[in-house]
């Protein structure tokens, strides 16, 4: 594993006294986060926080690679059916570890329907054979929304074609006791991996909500797992000016208290493009918090921001440079790509290409993400890099954990609570009440109370 935090563009030493940190200002966070680790530690092995075991639960992982090699060999397609932490962590895993194109040649065919699109999902359903398909239902509770809805529409089809024999082409992820998919398992013989206590939806990438689909699409999760061990080991460090994970959150965190609430996650590799997605969520839900844990109004967070190199060179760029200074801008950079061939001029007679001439592509989008860097150092932006020697399953695992770990600590030194997410609950309710759940009578009368009262303006 080499995943490497390079926070030299933050520092005042590259970027000047105005926008620059000096080290003391970390190294004045330092006993804050000796209580931060401490109460980590103690919550991990009280299991109030889960995702810290998980790089450890080797049991799981050769329960799931035996699944997985009877699934590859019975079924051709795969229906991967959640939303957001249930989601998001196994669309990042499938783009950076296998071929970009893989659903054109391997089996079996690889499919996120992460959203409730009737269009969209029907566009789907149009491709798979239902009785060649396994439907992998995750959701802790088995109630979310989006997911029980996307499960009811698949389930038509499911049993028009195998009738009773349904429940053999699904698989849960879901609560070890608790949930509605479990009331539905108790029906039917049918197979369930289970989400550890304590392990929330967007810090369960490394439990079999990611490592389920992983393994059935052939990635090596006994790898990713190792990988994120050793990072472990690293955000476990008491000497904290050697844990990336706290200083990744320090620095966030003496940025938010400048005002720099916007976070740029900017991967320069396709392949790492949705790790910048599964950030997103990591961030945003686990550090937007109104009220601390004392009950005061803070409304803290970032607002994490997605862009890829080179593409958002030619979009993004520009406002990053000049526009207002309040972000700070993380780059995924990838030392040694896979496949790396030297380009050659073929047309000789426009010299001004001769300077690609033995370069390779990689070189050219490591060049400008050098580029960028340079230029938003120059302008006193402050960035910083997050450098894989490759993308590889140790790596990709690294890069899950260091991040899960940097969360907790950044909600350690905001004094909130980085695990849990009110504001999505609110939206949730609204959702029961109006599409007609029993028991949010009362919710949907105030909403519609509130919507006759309600001024509109349209044009």
């Amino acid at each position: 594993m080499t995943v490497q935090l390079d926070y030299s563009n933050v520092m005042q030493a590259n970027i000047g006294l105005q926008h620059g940190l000096n080290e003391s200002e970390i190294e004045n966070l330092f006993s804050r986060g000796q209580s931060i680790l401490a109460d980590l530690r103690q919550n991990a092995e009280d299991e109030t926080i889960g995702f810290y075991k998980l790089p450890n639960e080797q049991k799981t992982a050769d329960e799931i690679i035996s699944y997985a090699e009877a699934v590859r060999k019975r079924f051709k397609f795969y229906v991967h059916i959640g939303i957001g932490g249930s989601a998001l962590g196994p669309i990042a895993l499938q783009n950076a570890l296998r071929d970009s194109y893989y659903n054109l040649n391997d089996y079996p065919k690889m499919f996120f329907p992460d959203n409730v699109d009737p269009d969209w999902l029907e566009d789907l359903t149009d491709k798979i054979d239902p009785s060649k398909t396994l439907f992998h239902i995750v959701s802790k509770s088995g109630a979310t929304t989006e997911t029980a809805a996307t499960t009811l529409y698949f389930m038509d089809h499911l049993t028009k074609a195998l009738g009773d024999d349904f429940y053999k082409n699904l698989l849960f992820t879901t609560d070890p006791v608790k949930g509605l998919l479990n009331r539905i398992a108790g029906e039917y013989p049918i197979k369930c991996f289970r989400i550890p206590p304590g392990v929330g939806g967007r810090f369960s990438v490394l439990s079999p909500v990611g490592l389920v689909s992983a393994a059935i699409a052939g990635i090596d999760i006994k790898k990713m797992l190792k990988g994120a061990a050793e990072m472990a080991v690293k955000c476990n460090n008491d000497d904290l000016s050697q844990n990336p994970a706290f200083i990744f959150a320090a620095i966030h965190y003496l940025y938010m208290k400048r005002g720099k609430n916007i976070s740029v996650m900017m991967p320069y590799s396709n392949k790492l493009r949705d790790m910048a997605d599964w950030y997103r969520q990591l961030w945003a839900e686990s550090l937007g918090k109104r009220f601390d844990k004392d009950g005061n109004r803070v409304e803290v967070g970032q607002t994490p921001v997605k862009a890829l190199g080179t593409t958002d060179q030619h979009s993004q760029v520009q406002l990053y440079v000049e526009g207002p200074n309040d972000k700070v801008i993380t780059f995924l950079e990838v030392e040694k790509f896979m496949h790396n061939e030297l380009l050659k001029n073929h047309f000789t007679y426009i010299p001004e290409f001769n300077y690609l001439e033995g370069q390779s592509l990689g070189t050219l989008l490591n060049a400008e993400k050098q580029a960028t860097e340079l230029a938003l150092s120059n302008n006193e932006r402050p960035n910083l890099t997050i450098k894989f020697s490759k993308v590889s399953e140790e790596n990709i695992g690294a890069y899950f954990f260091l991040l899960e770990a940097a969360t907790a600590f950044a909600g350690g030194l905001l004094k909130i609570n980085a695990f849990d997410q009110p504001g999505v609950e609110q939206g949730k309710i609204a959702t029961y009440a109006l599409m007609g759940r029993e028991g949010y009578e009362q919710k949907r009368k105030e909403i519609e109370t509130a919507l006759k009262k309600k001024k509109y303006f349209m044009l």
